[in-house]
């Protein structure tokens, strides 16, 4: 038991070099990036878009399912948005509560005939459509219930323009959010497939009319983690692995796809969560294949805000879900993928970054706890060693955390206050004070669910924009 603990003890040792290389990999090229990005934003030559009739058109498509709470908001400050040519097309997803109602009485919208393209996808029994001439860019699709996928995919069917937005129903768009991420899409249009916009916490900001009028900070706590941790994933993290072609997700809150690529990669993949991750990595997948030329980008600067989970019940439940998700992307394209070079990033950086890293990572956190368990039992180790080795991991997250706020307050500054820099660099070192591992816990129970073949959503709770 010895041996096997002491050679356990090594592969820990280098498992957490390794990992931690590769976010600080990562990392360094988010904050390279940073620069051409900020420099980009700053002289694009696409700066005056709002008006100009060379702007793709866009299909934003916002399933619902129970939304009632948020829906009129979100759908006002879609109808909103600084952009000369889009659409807004509502899915309602057989919603049990108003949602259908309180959208045909806020905009007056009636019945009509089936008024988009062929319909190329298969879905869930769609009821009818409605629209009103007074919202011109307006469309609202009831359909049976079928998942966020399927409602994505009727979306699909209806819309009229060559790109497609998907956007979460408690979600808000900046004002300029898709002319942000039009100027990405402009400056390589043949080749780009998605892209992906920045997700940002809403809680505790003040909203009006479906707009962010003033950002705070949430002022509860786990929406402050959230928040904190949104900002280390998204610009720690997505920056980088987009510099090298290798993000093998985009956000389902926010994204924007080429409407052909994603027909002939077959559409939104029903029947589990992480429809978002399944969507990219059929992209990926149907592109390299194809031997085509592609890339799928990151917009940093298109923001989306979105409602963060308040209680313990509602966030354990997204992150189970979120578990499931990941786990079974990895076990249905990882066996073709992994190691091939054909793939190339995701066959032989992406997926088994993920896999080991991302997938396994619990099995590997449950057994170092036992592993430290058994050292402490057989007096194998020095109390001072391991709280030497537990600093070092917590100051080196904490790095990770101050690089992505070194990105925030250098290229966007959304959170001004000097006290408001105080308050997330403080939470980035509670994060690894029980909230990381509760994350690691729900990620294990997600796996769980899975074996049990439990695709459901999970619970979700929504507060309107207006208390």
């Amino acid at each position: 038991m010895r041996d096997f603990l002491q050679a356990y003890g090594i592969f820990a040792v280098y498992y957490v070099i390794v990992i931690e290389t590769l976010y600080l990999t990562i990392l360094s090229l988010s904050i390279k990036n940073i620069f051409s990005i900020i420099k980009s934003s700053m002289y694009s030559r696409f700066q005056s878009l709002s008006g100009s009739e060379y702007v793709p058109q866009i299909s934003i498509l916002v399933p619902a399912y129970n939304e009632e709470l948020t829906i009129i908001e979100n759908v006002r400050s879609l109808l909103a948005l600084d952009y000369p040519k889009y659409e807004v097309v509502v899915i309602n997803d057989g919603s049990k509560d108003e949602t259908l109602q309180v959208l045909l009485q806020e905009f007056q919208l009636t019945r009509t005939e089936y008024a988009g393209g062929s319909r190329v996808l298969e879905t869930s029994n769609v009821r009818g459509v409605y629209y009103n001439p007074q919202y011109p860019n307006l469309y609202l699709i009831d359909k049976e219930n079928g998942g966020k996928a399927d409602s994505l995919n009727a979306g699909i069917n209806l819309s009229h323009y060559p790109l497609i937005a998907s956007i979460d129903a408690d979600s808000l768009l900046e004002k300029d959010a898709l002319i942000r991420i039009a100027k990405v899409y402009m400056e390589n249009p043949e080749e780009t497939v998605a892209i992906g916009g920045i997700v940002r916490i809403a809680n505790g900001c003040e909203i009006e009319d479906g707009m962010i009028k003033k950002v705070n900070l949430p002022t509860k706590i786990l929406p402050m983690f959230q928040c904190v941790e949104y900002l280390k994933a998204f610009l720690g993290g997505r920056i980088g692995w987009s510099s090298i072609n290798g993000l093998i997700i985009v956000s389902g809150a926010f994204g924007v796809f080429r409407k052909d690529f994603v027909v002939k990669a077959g559409g939104y993949r029903g029947g589990y969560p992480g429809e978002d991750m399944n969507i990219i990595i059929k992209l990926h997948k149907y592109m390299l294949e194809n031997k085509l030329p592609y890339r799928v980008a990151f917009c940093p600067d298109a923001v989306c805000w979105t409602q963060a989970p308040d209680t313990l019940k509602i966030l354990g439940s997204q992150r189970r879900r979120w578990g499931r998700g990941n786990l079974k992307n990895m076990l249905e394209y990882g066996i073709y993928i992994v190691g091939r070079p054909k793939y190339k990033v995701m066959g032989l950086i992406t997926f088994p970054y993920n896999i080991i890293f991302e997938t396994l990572n619990p099995y590997f956190r449950f057994t170092g706890f036992l592993a430290l368990l058994g050292y402490t039992l057989m007096d194998m180790t020095q109390w001072r060693i391991l709280a030497i080795y537990a600093l070092l991991n917590l100051l080196f997250g904490v790095l990770l955390g101050i690089g992505s706020l070194f990105m925030e307050e250098l290229a966007f500054k959304r959170y001004t206050r000097v006290r408001d820099n105080i308050k997330m660099l403080a939470f980035l070192f509670f994060m690894f004070l029980g909230y990381q591992q509760l994350g690691v816990i729900w990620r294990f129970l997600g796996h769980i669910e899975f074996m049990r073949n439990n695709n459901t959503w999970g619970t979700m709770t929504r507060t309107s924009w207006k208390t």
